[in-house]
């Protein structure tokens, strides 16, 4: 039996599969920006090459400084770690959440980060590891609704189990941790800001830890056509900054914002990520995070990346173009997709599997969606990449439908 990965990017296993070099692979599994690094970026980690005999700095100043200025907050406020996914875990060993929202489907890191949670010690205050089994809730989203979340169906979810058996004497215990991807990941959808902060003043209300991970959203910050109530439409590309909910924080304890360098800047190699944490949680997630987990490279290539509006521009310009190229080729083939805000497509297909294999067989790599609690074997994420990569996808899809 084959055993499918839980995210994309396995060019090394297909690559020993196939006996041909990891170059070769043409990778649709993982949402990367297909510009690829930007020479501003290259030029940055060459020139910083000399200094890698040097320990990179634990707290990642210059660049918490420079990511503070981006988005017009405090760096006490910011913590970098390796890569998004890191603090995830990170939040989840820490809080120990015992009532869990997810929606599904959604990124599976979320899940997996809370039930493992338990395993962890409770911090250096507390002597004695605690163990206890989370409580998962989960927001099913439908695709008669395009997968889109209903704010006030997911604050309802929020809100129920009254009657749990984790209900103590002087309090109700709702869910007290949520996690929002938005974009949501592998739909593509991105929730109106108004909507997330509906969300995010109940989670206040409850006492509940509400997680945005907005990984993809600096894809949605350039002209986003579903939502008409945005003045910055018809504006430079790329200026749209207000999407994000990070400067929110500041005013509630009970909301913590995620960002990725990993996709919009094509980093994952280097892994680099970002949290923006009411300011009282920080110094109880330094206690629970490991010393010198981002690297003195990602921290230079994401200080330079941050001011790189010409590859912002480029991205913007590449993602309206090769979105309207595979929306029409896949209405031409006969394919049904999604909706989607960001770079990445959901696509419904009976046979999924079957293609999934004969592109294999040609080295190109889709990300199985069988696996994703909510989504079943008919599902397939696909990414937009190059026009000459995403040219030879159509003419694969093309042939294995025609058989």
């Amino acid at each position: 039996m084959e055993i499918i990965s839980e995210h994309g990017g396995d060019i090394y296993r297909l690559a020993e599969e196939l006996k041909i070099q990891e170059r070769k692979i043409i990778d649709f599994s993982t949402s990367v920006n297909p510009l690829g690094v930007s020479k501003k970026v290259k030029a940055e980690i060459r020139k910083h090459l000399k200094y890698l005999h040097s320990y990179p700095d634990a707290e990642a100043i210059k660049l918490r400084k420079r990511l503070a200025q981006y988005h017009g907050i405090a760096p006490e406020m910011i913590l970098c770690g390796n890569g998004s996914t890191e603090l995830i875990y990170l939040i989840a060993r820490t809080l120990k959440p015992k009532k869990v929202l997810i929606p599904a489907p959604t990124f599976s890191e979320y899940e997996r980060a809370v039930l493992i949670s338990q395993e962890s010690g409770v911090g250096s205050q507390q002597s004695e590891t605690i163990k206890y089994k989370p409580e998962l809730t989960y927001l099913n989203l439908h695709e008669e609704d395009g997968f889109e979340i209903n704010p006030d169906e997911f604050i309802a979810k929020m809100r129920e189990n009254r009657n749990s058996e984790l209900r103590t004497q002087n309090s109700e215990l709702y869910a007290n941790m949520a996690f929002l991807c938005n974009p949501n990941n592998p739909t593509g959808l991105l929730l109106k800001k108004d909507s997330v902060l509906k969300i995010a003043e109940t989670a206040r209300d409850l006492s509940c830890t509400l997680v945005v991970d907005e990984a993809f959203i600096d894809f949605c910050m350039g002209d986003c056509p579903r939502f008409t109530d945005r003045a910055e439409r018809g504006g430079r590309i790329g200026t749209v900054l207000e999407s994000g909910v990070i400067k929110d924080v500041e005013n509630n304890p009970y909301l913590i914002v995620l960002r990725s360098m990993s996709l919009f800047y094509a980093l994952p190699g280097l892994r680099l990520g970002y949290g923006v944490f009411p300011r009282h949680l920080i110094g109880r997630l330094k206690e629970n995070k490991e010393p010198w987990t981002v690297n003195s490279l990602a921290q230079r290539a994401a200080v330079v990346a941050l001011k790189d509006k010409v590859y912002r521009d480029g991205t913007f310009r590449l993602m309206k173009e090769e979105k309207k190229f595979l929306e029409k080729s896949f209405k031409k083939i006969g394919i049904e997709f999604f909706h989607t805000d960001v770079n990445f497509y959901l696509i419904k297909i009976s046979n999924a599997y079957e293609i999934c294999q004969h592109l294999k067989k040609k080295g190109i790599l889709v990300r199985d969606c069988s696996n994703l609690r909510g989504l079943d074997n008919t599902y397939i994420q696909v990414a937009i990449k190059s026009h000459k990569e995403n040219t030879i996808l159509i003419k694969e899809l093309s042939t294995v439908l025609q058989k």
